[in-house]
C-alpha cells in the first residue's frame, strides 16, 4: 500500500471520529430552540426523560402537552344530589389517560337561548390534601355563584381526589392534573341531552328528573347543552397553575378568571416561593420533592435557562388562548401577590388582554371581599362567554 493511499484512509477516519465527537459534545444546547415567536420548544432529546411521549421530551414541557391527546369521554352520572337554587348537581366522571375521574357536574333549569347549549366553566380547585379531598366539599359558594348565573359547570376532582382512580402526583412536577383538566374540557364540549341520558339511562325504564328543566320532550332531542365554543376556566391557587398551563395548551378556553393564583414561570416558583408551616401536609411518596429532582437532573435556571422555560407556560404567552382575569388578596400568605401583578405584567407586555384586582387586607380566599370578586369574575365570564 502507498504512502497516499495509507494518508486518504487515516484522513477518513480522523474526519469521522471528529465528526462523531461533534455530534456527542458539541452542542450543549442541542436540547432546546427558540422560535420565531420567542416561545421555547424541545426539538431533540433530552436525556433521561423517559417520560416524554415522543423523542424523550422531558413531560413538564409545554410541547410536550402540545403534543397529547385529550379526547376526554362521554360524562357518566354516578349520583344525584340535592338541586342549587336553580340548577342540578350531580357527581359525575369521565375518563383520562384511561383513569375514572370524578367530578361535580351542575347544569342550569329551563332551556337554552340558543341550540349552542349554555356556555360553561371548568372549576380548578387549589391544592388539598388528597386523602383529605371530597367532591361535594369545598369551594360552594364559588361554584354556586357561577351555576346559579347560567353556566354549566364541571369541577373536576383530579387523579388520586377522592374516588378518583390514578396517583396523586402533586400540579407542579407533574402534567397529570393538568391532563385531567384538559381531558374535561373535552368531555364538557361532548355534552348533550342525547349523549348525556344515553350514557345516563333511568333506572328501571322510568324518565328521571331531566338536567334541562323540562319533563317533556327535551331529554332526547339531541340539543346541547354545553357550547363547545363558549367554555371559561376559573382556577384557585394550584388552579390557577393548571388553568395557565391549559390555556397555553388548548385553544378552546375562551376566557380565564384566576383567584391567588401560582402563576409565574418555575424559575420564580424556585427562586421566590417557599410555603410556610400553616401549608397542609404534602403528597405522599416523591411528589413534592419535583424542584430538587429537576435541578439534579438539568441543573438550575442559571445553569440551564432554556429547559426551565420550556416548562414554564410564562414562555408561551403569546399563544394564550383567551383573555384573564387575575385577583389576589394582598394579605395571601400562602401565594404572594407579586406573582398576580408580574404576570399581568407579562400578558401586557404580550400584547394580551388582562385586568387585575388585588385586594388589601384580604387573605388566599379573598374572604373580606368575596361578594366583590365574585361578582367581577361572572361580569367578565359574561362579557366574553355569554
Amino acid at each position: 500500500m502507498n504512502k497516499l493511499k495509507i494518508f486518504l484512509i487515516v484522513t477518513i477516519i480522523l474526519l469521522s471520529v471528529g465528526f462523531s465527537v461533534y455530534l456527542i459534545f458539541g452542542n450543549k444546547e442541542k436540547n432546546m430552540v427558540t422560535d420565531t415567536t420567542g416561545n421555547v420548544e424541545s426539538q431533540l432529546n433530552m436525556p433521561g426523560d423517559e417520560g416524554g411521549i415522543q423523542n424523550n421530551i422531558h413531560p413538564l414541557t409545554i410541547e410536550n402537552l402540545r403534543r397529547g391527546e385529550y379526547p376526554g369521554s362521554e360524562i357518566v352520572i354516578e349520583q344525584t344530589l340535592a338541586s342549587g337554587s336553580n340548577y342540578e348537581r350531580y357527581i359525575v366522571s369521565y375518563k383520562s389517560e384511561g383513569l375514572k375521574i370524578y367530578a361535580l357536574l351542575t347544569v342550569p333549569n329551563g332551556t337554552p337561548s340558543t341550540d349552542s347549549g349554555w356556555p360553561a366553566i371548568v372549576f380548578n380547585h387549589g391544592y388539598i390534601p388528597p386523602s383529605q379531598y371530597r367532591t361535594t366539599e369545598r369551594y360552594i359558594a364559588y361554584t354556586d355563584g357561577f351555576s346559579r348565573n347560567g353556566y354549566v359547570l364541571l369541577r373536576p376532582d383530579y387523579r388520586g381526589h377522592g374516588n378518583s382512580e390514578g396517583e396523586a402526583v402533586g400540579g407542579y412536577g407533574s402534567n397529570g392534573y393538568t391532563i385531567d383538566v384538559l381531558n374535561a374540557v373535552n368531555s364538557i364540549k361532548r355534552l348533550n341531552n342525547s349523549s348525556f341520558w344515553q350514557a345516563n339511562p333511568p333506572a328501571g325504564g322510568e324518565r328521571v328528573q331531566n338536567p334541562v328543566g323540562d319533563a317533556g320532550q327535551a331529554s332526547m332531542t339531541g340539543e346541547r347543552l354545553a357550547d363547545p365554543n363558549r367554555i371559561g376556566m376559573w382556577g384557585h391557587s394550584m388552579g390557577g397553575f393548571i388553568t395557565l398551563r391549559s390555556m397555553v395548551v388548548s385553544k378552546d378556553i375562551k376566557a380565564g378568571v384566576i383567584w391567588g393564583g401560582v402563576v409565574v414561570s418555575y424559575t420564580d416558583l424556585l427562586r421566590n416561593w417557599r410555603r410556610g408551616s400553616s401549608t397542609p401536609p404534602p403528597l405522599p411518596s416523591g411528589a413534592r420533592r419535583w424542584r430538587q429532582s429537576l435541578i439534579d437532573q438539568y441543573g438550575s435556571p442559571e445553569e440551564n435557562p432554556t429547559f426551565w422555560s420550556s416548562i414554564s407556560a410564562n414562555s408561551y404567552l403569546s399563544d394564550i388562548s383567551g383573555p384573564i382575569q387575575l385577583h389576589h388578596g394582598e394579605l395571601d400568605s400562602s401565594v404572594p401577590v407579586e406573582f398576580s401583578r408580574k404576570f399581568y405584567n407579562e400578558l401586557k407586555a404580550a400584547g394580551k388582554e388582562a385586568e387585575i384586582f388585588t385586594y388589601p387586607g384580604d387573605d388566599h380566599d379573598i374572604t373580606a371581599n368575596f361578594g366583590t370578586a365574585m361578582q367581577r369574575s361572572i361580569d367578565f365570564f359574561d362579557k366574553h362567554l355569554k
